[in-house]
């Protein structure tokens, strides 16, 4: 008996000593994952763009843009991310909604901006979008659903109907929890870098999601993030101590010229 139960032992040890060790092997760089997954990540985004674009009403105009693109600017002066790497994109849609795709193209929604009561609400939900760029939640969440191998196969030509579902996921679906409480973790340390009171993020939230039940159609974004007040709560016990010496990114014209965009 003593002679099995020390086979065991050596066995278990042996397999302990095995996952071990293979857990520090950097597989990513042994087999340049890196370098696939951003290659892949850059044709993801041109074809989800693309599809996303047919269906959707695109607001280009430059006196509509321009202040989202200030509050995009914004964050990433203040928190050092490189601005230029992102393309942002407005959409007249009553949805309130607001999403990244791959190759950090950043979806905001006219709902969006027309249910904020605060231009802080909205930087808010612009800083949880680019931390789950900046923490590769995007492919990430990608990965983990369709598969690397899946994905690459997509960008040489094929699955034009998977293309689409998974569009329609990104869209639509939440990120995991863990990954949805890092990016507004990390939303609340962009907001406060850029002298942007982030308790509006959380009054947002909160807001949304007692007006949730009668609205449902049209809180896509609040929605499908679940547990809008424990969010809430947690993003205000993340707040701390702040300098309350909080300046806007917009004028209140340009506030005012933005609302008007989105609910006209």
């Amino acid at each position: 008996m003593q002679k099995i139960l020390f086979q065991v032992f050596v066995i278990v040890s042996l397999c302990f000593a095995l996952w071990f060790a293979l857990s520090k092997v950097d597989w990513v760089s042994l087999f340049k994952l890196d370098q696939v997954a951003d290659t892949t990540e850059k044709a993801m985004g041109t074809i989800f763009w693309d599809l996303y674009s047919k269906s959707a009403l695109e607001i280009t105009s430059e006196a509509a843009i321009r202040p989202l693109d200030s509050i995009v600017t914004k964050i990433c002066i203040s928190n050092g991310i490189d601005k230029r790497q992102i393309t942002l994109h407005l959409i007249k849609s009553d949805e309130i909604n607001a999403f990244a795709l791959p190759n950090r193209h950043l979806v905001i929604n006219t709902g969006l901006i027309a249910t904020s009561d605060h231009e802080a609400e909205l930087c808010g939900v612009i800083g949880h979008e680019i931390a789950h760029m900046e923490l590769n939640h995007v492919m990430k969440k990608l990965i983990k659903e369709v598969g690397l191998s899946a994905l690459i196969s997509m960008t040489t030509g094929g699955g034009a109907e998977q293309i689409k579902e998974i569009a329609r996921m990104l869209s639509s679906s939440a990120y995991d929890r863990n990954l949805e409480k890092e990016a507004d973790i990390k939303a609340v340390e962009y907001l406060k870098n850029a002298n942007i009171n982030p308790a509006f993020f959380a009054d947002f939230l909160y807001r949304l999601g007692e007006s949730e039940p009668t609205n449902s159609q049209y809180f896509s974004w609040i929605s499908t993030h679940p547990d809008s007040k424990e969010r809430a709560a947690y993003i205000i016990a993340s707040i701390g101590q702040q300098n309350t010496n909080f300046s806007p990114v917009l004028s209140t014209d340009a506030w005012d010229q933005l609302k008007g965009f989105a609910t006209n």
